[in-house]
């Protein structure tokens, strides 16, 4: 068995101004990477006979809502068992904006777990040190429209005199409106935020990461029992939280039953020069290129100095090992175009390109998350499909299937309408 140690999950985080010591956490036991397991049927038990015995459950997933979900069940007092195949935080948890809104979901189907896991971020951040640890801050968000310039045109050749318009948005922009502020808007360092929610919850409440394949569930008489990783490993269980993100639709027993498909998105990350100029605004913008069709990439500044930009999806096939996603060498080169377009302080010279990547992100066939119990399958709960509001999304997610899970039912938002049971009696057609 390998020992990986916390620290080296916190080390990204001293990136973040001020530098602070961090905790020391137990070090967390991780065994060789692909192990098989098997979940075995796991005997009933009856909590009035054995009060001090704990529910175990087995968290499959080491993104933001398999993380988040691995948090609230052992805070709740569950023994948790957190798989990933490759490490924590490793695609889209790890690699997205970590932006967060209020009430821009209002009006569909998740708006009320939105509303539900905003609010939770801002209390996590006062628990768990959030502006220190993972770059949580309120911030104001702004809509414009920009439009690259030629070679010939001068550098921080701001076109318009707004000032909604922050002083380091020097490019050619116009039309700029507020469309979030800070009472609505906020943002988190996506990695930072899922390391160190999980690290907590090693440290706390005894969560154990087994970094391995999941291989296939054990059930008997329609219940789940334990799960398989694929090495041989039998990891049993009371339940299981199937969190696979865009991998949903590599799972077979899953598969069967809905659709997930992952949509590739890209992002880079810049370091500025002089990273005291970049004020905390998000901007939406309607970007018009030089020969080609007006696209909506987003620029999202952030408390440590770095600037995200992201932009430019695609359908692809979802590779096997997250490690492997890369972006696409055009999709990368717009959005430096997006970026010096944007600001004089985002140009080839006053910014170093810090990251090129990619992630896809988990879409259902009806746009909306799958969240709750597996149909005819006891025990057995899936949480997935959450697309680009993953990150805003995870905690309350989380904290409403550790309710499931444990109480039988959730409180925190009504899952009636993310039910998997949605898709009973619908054929599954493989494209």
């Amino acid at each position: 068995m390998a020992v990986i140690s916390s620290a080296s999950l916190l080390s990204i985080a001293s990136l973040f101004r001020p530098i602070r010591k961090y905790p020391t956490l137990p070090d967390l036991v991780i065994t060789a990477t692909s192990i098989r397991c098997l979940l075995s049927l796991s005997q009933p038990m009856d909590d009035r006979q054995q009060p001090e015995s704990k529910k175990r459950v087995v968290v499959c997933g080491g993104g933001i809502i398999g993380v988040c979900t691995a948090y609230f069940l052992a805070k709740k007092g569950a023994a948790v068992t957190l798989i990933e195949k490759s490490s924590v935080a490793c695609a889209a948890s790890g690699k997205a904006g970590g932006f967060l809104a209020l009430d821009w979901c209002d009006g569909g189907p998740v708006e009320s777990l939105a509303r539900a896991s905003f609010n939770l971020h801002r209390s996590l951040s006062e628990e768990l040190n959030g502006p220190d640890l993972y770059g949580y801050r309120p911030l104001t968000s702004l809509s414009i429209t920009v439009t690259e310039s030629g070679p010939s045109s001068p550098s921080g050749s701001k076109s318009s005199g707004d000032s909604t318009i922050p002083s380091w948005v020097d490019g050619p922009t116009r039309g700029p409106r507020t469309i979030g502020t800070t009472q609505t808007t906020a943002q988190v360092h996506p990695q930072l935020f899922t390391r160190t929610l999980l690290n907590t919850a090693v440290k706390k409440y005894g969560v154990e990461v087994v970094i391995g394949k999941l291989e296939q569930l054990h059930v008997e008489e329609w219940r789940v029992g334990s799960v398989v990783l694929e090495e041989g490993r039998v990891i049993e269980s009371d339940s299981v939280v199937l969190s696979l993100g865009p991998w949903t639709g590599k799972f077979e027993m899953l598969a069967s039953m809905f659709g997930v498909s992952g949509l590739k998105a890209h992002s880079i990350v810049l370091e500025p020069k002089d990273p005291g100029a970049i004020t905390p605004h998000a901007l939406f913008l309607s970007f018009h290129p030089q020969g080609g069709k007006a696209m909506d990439p987003e620029v999202y500044p952030r408390p440590n100095g770095e600037v995200y930009i992201c932009g430019m999806s695609a359908e692809e096939e979802v590779p096997d090992d997250p490690e492997q996603i890369v972006g696409n060498p055009a999709s990368i080169a717009m959005l430096k175009r997006v970026g010096k377009s944007v600001s004089s302080h985002l140009r080839e010279g006053e910014a170093r390109v810090k990251a090129e990547q990619a992630c896809f992100l988990p879409c259902t066939d009806d746009g909306v998350p799958i969240i709750g119990e597996v149909p005819g399958m006891k025990g057995c709960y899936v949480a997935t499909g959450h697309s680009c509001w993953g990150i805003l999304n995870g905690p309350a997610t989380g904290a409403a299937v550790a309710e499931l899970v444990l109480e039988g039912r959730a409180t925190i938002v009504d899952l009636s309408r993310f039910s998997p049971a949605r898709f009973v009696g619908r054929r599954r057609v493989k494209v």
